[in-house]
């Protein structure tokens, strides 16, 4: 059933689900979700409403949170500067939760890569003012070496930029959960928490490594397992995750039975839907995904997204059959250079831009999409044809 976006949330808030596990390819529409579901749930008010007390949510909003101060007129050291808002205050301030972010960090990037979070200090600004910083709103990170000493500030990778972000987030998560699970109100040692309903967590997994991403999503599910929840009574909170990545999804599919699986799909009048998926194989959301791609090439509205699923597609079915790459799957050259058709599917699936269907598809990779996605077919007709006659 077609729906707009503030539809689907609503739907979301309806449900009396613990946890909602959805996946979307980039472009579908995830970040836009998030921002539409808290503002169903916690909208601004003009009594000061503080909205943490309903929703907790985590997504690209959150890393605009953080941004590097880059001085090179006078020549400072690079440093992670944390903009003023009520949720880096809340987790760094009011909670103290410095030494597990540094800890969680150090877990998923290299434990000699350490933050350092400032303390208040005075400064001069452009026009000679002298202004006080106050704690905990920049951090530096050093290399420490092992004859106890530790490098200049560096300015780290953007890939270990959001796994300090997530780490923020994640060391917050801990303290909500652990606070909630007690049941007794006036045993708790805050009571900031007791209105929360809703934790949104839309792809915390952008720039990790498979490894690091399979330990999150394993972490990240027993915290989920962990949090008391009781749909008779109305207690507890609920979950919503979502995801691009297949291997995250997958994990979680699997680690957490329970949890509604569910397809995020955007048609191409601009409406949206949300789809069951099989309860029993993490998989089967690939056929919902060769649908969309065969209804991309009928009806010529191809876009960035849809080369992004198409790789989504062969890495499975090459995980499958058995082969290394997904792009030996696809038809091979004369030569030996690298395969010309994994190479456009690459351009777009792994540009910075390819949640961006703004950027338009040339017509020439149109046709190599339409191409390829007739290859697929005949792929999956020889599979299905294979299975008859073995029955």
């Amino acid at each position: 059933m077609s729906q707009s976006l503030t539809d689907i949330a609503q739907q979301l808030r309806d449900s009396d689900k613990k946890t909602h596990l959805i996946y979307a390819f980039n472009g579908t529409g995830k970040t836009r979700l998030s921002r539409i579901f808290k503002e169903l749930v916690a909208p601004k008010t003009e009594n000061g409403e503080d909205p943490r007390a309903k929703i907790l949510y985590y997504s690209a909003f959150t890393e605009d949170l953080f941004y590097w101060d880059n001085d090179l007129k006078e020549d400072f050291e690079p440093k992670l500067v944390i903009q003023p808002n009520a949720f880096t205050r809340w987790v760094l301030e009011e909670q103290g939760h410095d030494q597990n972010i540094i800890r969680d960090f150090q877990h998923y990037s290299n434990n000699k890569l350490t933050p350092h979070f400032n303390q208040t200090y005075e400064t001069t600004d452009d026009s000679g003012e002298k202004r006080l910083v106050p704690a905990f709103s920049e951090v530096t990170f050093s290399l420490e070496r092992g004859d106890n000493t530790q490098s200049g500030n560096l300015k780290i990778s953007k890939a270990e930029e959001s796994n300090f972000i997530w780490s923020v987030f994640n060391s917050l998560l801990e303290q909500v959960i652990s606070t909630l699970n007690i049941p007794e109100l006036t045993d708790r040692d805050t009571d900031q928490f007791n209105q929360l309903e809703y934790i949104f967590i839309d792809d915390p997994v952008s720039s990790l490594d498979e490894n690091h991403l399979i330990d999150l999503a394993i972490n990240l599910a027993a915290q989920v397992k962990s949090s008391h929840f009781d749909a008779r009574k109305g207690e507890g909170v609920k979950f919503i995750i979502t995801t691009h990545n297949p291997l995250f999804f997958n994990i979680l599919f699997n680690e957490l039975r329970s949890a509604k699986k569910q397809l995020l799909t955007k048609h191409e009048d601009g409406t949206f839907e949300l789809i069951d998926q099989n309860t029993d194989s993490p998989f089967s959301s690939h056929l919902a995904f060769k649908k969309q791609l065969e209804t991309a090439v009928d009806t010529g509205n191809i876009q960035r997204h849809h080369f992004n699923g198409l790789r989504n597609i062969l890495e499975k079915t090459a995980t499958f059959v058995g082969y290394e790459q997904w792009g030996s799957l696809l038809p091979s050259t004369d030569d030996h250079r690298e395969n010309p058709y994994a190479r456009i599917i690459n351009l777009y699936s792994h540009s910075k831009h390819s949640g961006d269907d703004s950027i338009q598809v040339t017509d020439n990779h149109k046709r190599v999409l339409v191409f390829l996605v007739e290859k697929l077919k005949q792929m999956y007709q020889l599979k299905m044809s294979n299975d008859r006659e073995a029955d």
